[in-house]
């Protein structure tokens, strides 16, 4: 399973971003097609040195300069003669963009987008979204992104880096920035939209083995090599890779029916996992820890509940960290017993390439079943795991 991992230590541009990732194995012919059939450009893809490292730098001429309004733009990308997959993940990195100039500027999506309704951004954004169609990466990560100092000039003024439009787009996600002492536009709006459409994954990298590596050059010279680094890796594993963070605190004036409506509470509110662990806490009190699974961005709130559910003065909240998991399903079968069918539920566990690992069977469907039949409830549950492995590998259960 093939991860992308982008790396903009010298930030992110349109053009950047494509060159990245033809350096990383994107046919540069069918990226180059599409940018030049996408708008009234000229594209040339060519290999530079920065700094002694190779890299691909891909540079759009446009034949004329015509802004245009996000209006136009989105019917622009309509009429293209591109997938519909490419198309859509177009649309929305211009949806994020229109957004951001709205919220930025006070006016409607429909007024002119000045540099990126252009010709050689519709170029960029193109060859972006179909360079990442050609890898089909599973999952995209960012590391923080750089960003300069100073000032930038667009058409209508002024403003400082980084600029307003791009802050705005990063505003709206989970991606991070680091602030240099450069003095330049390291990261631009179409860069921000587009590493903000594409990241899909946040948080601290599984384990993984590095397949590729690619540079995209930036057309500006700076002390530092102007880059874009993008990493193609491979998960050491066939399971599903995700970011957790956990949540725990110490209480021990708490009783068992406040416990267990705490644990429903957490469930219902997003938490992955809730377990509360014995313990022995200060002045030899008996007490319990409370232990959460959580995504980092429910954190916050699943500690604020913890809080005021147990009256905890504070939580610990563990920096995040990387879990591999297996894929489930819920699958309905029907067992027979005594003559009479009934029908339980089947969690399913599989790796990525569909092998099932494991079956097992939901208490509650079982729970019924056993009272029904007065069978007890410990062989129903492995009749239904063993009809269920069986159903669906073919095979007697392991």
């Amino acid at each position: 399973m093939d991860i992308l991992i982008f790396d903009p230590y010298s930030g992110a541009s349109g053009d950047m971003i494509v060159g990245a990732l033809i350096d990383l194995g994107a046919d540069p012919e069918v990226v180059v097609g599409v940018m030049e059939s996408a708008a009234s450009v000229e594209v040339d893809v060519s290999t530079v040195k920065k700094s002694g490292i190779s890299a691909v730098r891909t540079t759009v001429t446009q034949q004329h300069q015509k802004h245009r309004t996000y209006a136009e733009v989105k019917q622009h990308i309509q009429g293209l003669n591109i997938t519909p997959e490419i198309k859509a993940d177009v649309l929305s990195v211009y949806e994020i963009l229109a957004k951001a100039e709205s919220t930025v500027h006070g006016h409607p999506r429909e007024t002119h987008f000045h540099e990126v309704g252009c010709d050689d951004a519709i170029a960029d954004i193109v060859g972006a979204c179909t360079a990442i169609d050609i890898l089909k990466p599973k999952y995209i990560y960012c590391n923080p992104i750089s960003t300069g100092t100073g000032f930038v000039s667009i058409n209508h003024g002024t403003y400082p880096l980084p600029s307003p439009a791009t802050l705005e787009i990063l505003k709206n996600t989970q991606l991070t920035i680091q602030q240099t002492s450069i003095q330049g536009e390291l990261l631009t709006p179409t860069g921000a939209a587009l590493l903000s459409h594409f990241t899909n994954e946040h948080g601290p990298l599984p384990p993984v083995a590095i397949r590729r590596i690619g540079y995209g050059a930036g057309k500006h010279e700076y002390e530092h090599p102007n880059l874009l680094r993008a990493i193609l890796a491979e998960v050491e594993d066939n399971l599903t890779p995700d970011a957790i963070e956990v949540i725990e605190t110490n209480i021990d004036d708490v009783t068992g029916e406040v416990l267990g409506n705490l644990i429903d509470r957490l469930l219902e509110e997003g938490a992955k996992d809730v377990c509360i662990i014995p313990t022995t806490t200060k002045k030899n009190r008996c007490g319990h820890i409370v232990q959460v699974i959580a995504k980092p961005s429910n954190s916050p709130h699943l500690a604020k509940t913890i809080i005021k559910e147990t009256g905890s003065l504070g939580v610990r909240i563990t920096p995040a960290k990387h879990r591999l998991t297996a894929r489930r399903t819920i699958k309905k079968i029907q067992i027979l017993i005594n003559n009479k069918q009934y029908t339980s539920g089947v969690k399913i566990a599989t790796d990525l390439h569909g092998r099932i690992l494991d079956v097992s069977a939901e208490f509650d469907d079982c729970k019924k079943i056993a009272k029904t039949t007065g069978i007890p409830l410990k062989h129903i549950l492995r009749r239904v795991e063993e009809e269920g492995w069986k159903q669906h590998t073919g095979t007697e259960m392991p």
